[in-house]
């Protein structure tokens, strides 16, 4: 049986753009690096209250990185999500879409990450 979300993997072309990305706009702390055995660049990542980490990887081999649009997302929580635009923004990672505002006082906005992968940021109602 399971027992836990261990880690989500993206594999990316630029590894050290996606890095920087995740390090200086999300704010995602490194966790681990290393290339696995099959020659594959990982880089491993953590959102400061999850357990669960993201797995960078970089594996030329396995050919071009095609990403669908609308396939998949991460979502991180958010405590302003003005300000975190404002902060992405200044990085040269304006949002995608949003802010949407929800009757509840919630708002949700997404990002593009390199490559085209989407993050999606939530802002959630004022307790």
């Amino acid at each position: 049986m399971l027992t836990k979300l261990l880690h989500t993997r993206y594999r990316v072309a630029d590894l050290e753009k996606t890095v920087a990305f995740y390090r200086d706009v999300l704010g995602l702390e490194e966790v681990r690096r290393f290339t696995s055995p099959r020659g594959s660049r990982l880089v491993f990542f953590k959102a400061p209250q999850s357990e669960e980490l993201i797995e960078l990887c970089q594996f030329d081999a396995s050919g071009p990185v095609v990403i669908g649009p609308d396939v998949t997302h991460l979502a991180f929580e958010v405590p302003d999500l003005d300000a975190f635009a404002r902060h992405a923004a200044a990085k040269g990672y304006p949002l995608s879409d949003g802010p949407h505002h929800g009757p509840d006082g919630s708002a949700i906005a997404f990002i593009d990450a390199p490559e085209g992968y989407e993050i999606e940021l939530i802002q959630p109602a004022s307790s």
